[in-house]
């Protein structure tokens, strides 16, 4: 059996510190020396995924191959390590509590009284990943949502210092992501609140390894050998995180503040030189565009731009491999008008409309996707996106004036999006949609087949409705081609307008798919039609 060692990955003094890339940044560069990494999210909240959440509250909802409802650090964990995650790499508080309730109603424990120990912190460990079967050496790395003073997170941490202790400390090393923080008024940079976070930890016992301080100015002399007599690790353990420009910039950070090399070493493990030579030409070529693109998301979240994390980054995959910048102009759907939209799309090379729930801002949608199909400008529909695609056809192309989704209008007469059969009388929000990776036959011929460059693929999903099949034959008659379709073609996966210079509409959400070092195929084409649009508007 080959042996498993362990990362763990805390956070203190506040949230968003980037625990998730440094996570991430450390599982590429471990990747980068040949070995088999995993990763996992431990979220503290009591929630069972972030499936029901508002997207203002948690950001967008990522979607895992085996149809789970993750945390979005599960999309930054895909597009750097290049895997695919599943139910198994996001645990909540929820799932955990639930577990252990379903046992007692059951009897597994014998009639003996239910206890955060050991029932609680056992469910916790018996989550942490295993390696029963390979050969090899995996990393196992595991971070812990939220911050060492949450209430939420203790069960978690009081776990991994039993785990710790079982497994003997050379197999696993804690990373701790700390806030240093300048003030401008003194000109400091001020160590107390990092001192006071690991003490937080040291008091339930669990002594950090690794200290990784995130600091919007360099760490300046003294301040590293300061936390580190407080905190009691070896001063070359402490590390700065300085911001960077673009996220995949990280793991190259982390490679001059020798964190893989510290990572090796608590883990007794040989430390190669790492192979990241293709990483560091994704990264030049985003750093050093040749031109550059404007696209128009119109959204109904655009206030919590990670509510489109994974678009904005398909966007710029899509813009890595045409050596493009693509600048986004967020335009909030709900604001739109029919007179303000020459303004709003003046200087726009593409316009596309990722996905959502709940009819606010949908009109504007449905005028964004007109107004694109009308002045021959490239479109990119997603999920709810192209739902608002086909009600825009509806109305302006075949003349049906009340066509609409009956989940936002049920009294309309021409509901061209409507529930999905397997749909109808599910009452319950969380974990009920079409969710997971589905086949789609793309037709030959069509635009969908060349980007993609075969007639089979497969696409992640997230959603209730589809379009309706009643609606399939007026819609092609009119130039609406459904170029691709489930494999038994009772499900419209897939639409484009072959009139049109590039208008594609997808049920699916690729941008789940995409990667900087390898884009999706949609997201690239639609930077390239951008591109060509752009050149066409300068002739």
């Amino acid at each position: 059996m080959g042996e498993t060692k362990y990362i763990f990955v805390t956070g203190g003094v506040a949230s968003s510190l980037g625990k998730g890339i440094i996570a991430s940044s450390i599982g590429k560069l471990l990747q980068a020396r040949g070995y088999k990494v995993t990763i996992q999210k431990f979220d503290p909240y009591i929630n069972i995924d972030p499936g029901t959440l508002n997207p203002y509250e948690h950001g967008e909802c990522y979607v895992t191959v085996d149809g789970h409802e993750a945390d979005l650090d599960l999309g930054h964990y895909e597009r750097f390590l290049g895997i695919q995650t599943t139910k198994a790499n996001n645990i909540t508080t929820g799932r955990i509590y639930k577990s252990v309730i379903d046992k007692e109603r059951r009897g597994d424990y014998g009639g003996g009284t239910v206890q955060v120990i050991p029932h609680i912190t056992n469910e916790i460990k018996s989550r942490f990943y295993r390696n029963f079967t390979s050969d090899e050496t995996h990393i196992a790395i595991i971070e812990v949502g939220g911050t060492v003073g949450d209430i939420e997170s203790q069960p978690f941490l009081e776990a991994i210092r039993q785990f710790r202790h079982e497994i003997g400390y050379q197999n696993s090393v804690l990373i701790h992501v700390t806030l240093v923080p300048y003030l401008k008024a003194s000109g400091e940079l001020k160590t107390k609140p990092t001192q006071q976070s690991v003490k937080a930890l040291q008091g339930m016992g669990i002594f950090p390894d690794v200290i990784v301080c995130r600091t919007e100015v360099p760490l300046e002399d003294g301040i590293e050998s300061k936390i580190a007599l407080f905190c009691n690790v070896p001063e070359d353990h402490v590390l700065q995180n300085l911001d960077v420009e673009y996220l995949y910039e990280a793991p190259l950070a982390m490679v001059k503040e020798r964190l893989a090399q510290v990572v090796c070493e608590c883990l007794n493990i040989p430390c190669p030189e790492p192979q990241l030579g293709d990483w560091k030409q994704m990264v030049d070529a985003l750093k050093n565009p040749t031109s550059e693109v404007t696209i128009a998301l119109v959204g109904k979240y655009i206030q919590l731009h990670d509510a489109y994390l994974s678009v904005m980054e398909a966007l710029k995959h899509g813009g890595i491999a045409n050596r493009t910048k693509v600048s986004i102009k967020w335009v909030d759907s709900e604001f739109l008008t029919p007179e303000i939209l020459d303004d709003t799309f003046a200087g726009v090379d593409g316009i596309i409309i990722p996905g959502g729930f709940g009819s606010r801002g949908t009109e504007g949608m449905i005028l964004a996707a007109n107004y694109a199909r009308e002045n021959k400008i490239p479109f990119l529909g997603i999920c709810l996106g192209m739902q608002m695609a086909m009600v825009a056809f509806a109305r302006n192309v075949l003349g049906y004036e009340d066509a609409n989704s009956s989940e936002l209008n049920p009294d309309t007469t021409h509901p061209v999006i409507h529930i999905m059969s397997d749909q109808i009388g599910i009452e319950d929000i969380g974990g009920t949609l079409r969710l997971g990776s589905y086949p789609c036959v793309l037709k030959d011929n069509s635009l969908a087949y060349k980007l993609y460059g075969k007639k089979e693929i497969e696409e992640r999903h997230r959603h209730r409705y589809e379009v309706n099949n009643d609606y399939r034959e007026v819609l092609e008659e009119n130039g609406m081609s459904l170029c691709g379709l489930s494999p038994d073609s009772r499900i419209v996966e897939m639409v484009e307008i072959p009139s049109h210079p590039w208008f594609i509409a997808t049920q699916a959400h690729p941008e789940l798919k995409s990667r900087p070092n390898r884009p999706h195929p949609l997201f690239k084409g639609f930077v390239e039609a951008a591109l060509e649009n752009q050149k066409e508007k300068n002739k």
